[in-house]
């Protein structure tokens, strides 16, 4: 039982750390884009990588701290596994603090399903104004940084996971 625990926190932790890293490596095309270009470009993301992301990073945290729960305190596993719990919800303070602003901001106006609206808040609140190129610029790079950082945390929580399991008999 043990054993699926680790393939299945590995598996969710690694597609968590797959969608952040893909938004960053698309970071060097998409500063290459007008406003224009960017808002279409940006819209395709919303609805895969909000079920998927949903998913994967919060059963990433329920895996991750169902095997830290399995792990003998004070091993040198038990703190690996900890601080990829860490780095994994690190990961969503960035979410929460950097991104999500945005997300709300960006979708204003933007037709949301139902479960879309509730999530991304979009319903009856105003964004900030979207008037100016600097405003949209320093957005866009919020945005486009925050997945960096995002991605960042995600693949050391992957690398202290799997090395966790590597020396889980050591």
């Amino acid at each position: 039982m043990y054993v699926l625990l680790e393939v299945v926190t590995v598996i969710l932790v690694a597609s968590a750390m797959a969608m952040a890293l893909a938004h960053a490596l698309e970071l060097p095309g998409k500063l290459r884009l007008g406003k224009e270009r960017y808002f279409v470009v940006q819209q395709i993301y919303y609805p895969g990588f909000t079920i998927g992301g949903g998913v994967a990073e919060v059963g990433g945290i329920i895996a991750t701290l169902a095997s830290l729960l399995t792990a003998r305190v004070g091993s040198i596993q038990f703190w690996l596994i900890a601080c990829a719990l860490a780095a994994l919800l690190v990961m969503q303070g960035i979410f929460w603090f950097m991104t999500q602003p945005v997300n709300k901001c960006w979708l204003q106006g933007v037709e949301l399903s139902s479960p879309a609206k509730g999530f991304f808040g979009t319903e009856g609140r105003g964004g900030p104004a979207q008037s100016q190129e600097t405003e949209w610029i320093a957005l866009r790079n919020r945005w486009e940084i925050s997945h960096v950082m995002r991605a960042v945390a995600a693949m050391l929580s992957l690398t202290l996971l799997t090395t966790a399991i590597a020396l889980h008999d050591v």
